[in-house]
């Protein structure tokens, strides 16, 4: 089970972006993808047969899971995220801080 999930609010915590908050969009191993964060441009050809335009793109570039922490909606901070297995069995994240559950 992985601490950092897609759907997840996370903020940066090194780079460029540091301080940055955004969603995580996709999880590549240990990279993330997050929204609006780590923009970078690509000179991309023109495609003609897939209709796509040439030009300087914008898109998303993978950050490091470990430059990000999972952002506590209760404090509005980072926080570290462990694991608890709860009494039907179940493995659950929950913030280190609070001990409360991340997905419940």
């Amino acid at each position: 089970m992985n601490r950092i999930k897609k759907g997840d609010q996370v903020i940066v915590i090194a780079g460029a972006d540091k301080g940055k908050k955004g969603t995580v969009s996709r999880v590549a191993g240990d990279k993330l993808f997050v929204e609006n964060i780590n923009m970078v441009k690509r000179h991309t050809k023109p495609n003609p047969q897939a209709g796509q335009p040439g030009g300087i793109v914008e898109r998303e570039a993978a950050i490091h899971s470990s430059n990000v922490m999972v952002l506590n909606p209760a404090t509005g901070k980072g926080d570290r995220v462990g694991f608890k297995v709860l009494g039907d069995g179940r493995k659950v994240r929950v913030f280190r801080s609070s001990g409360e559950a991340l997905d419940a």
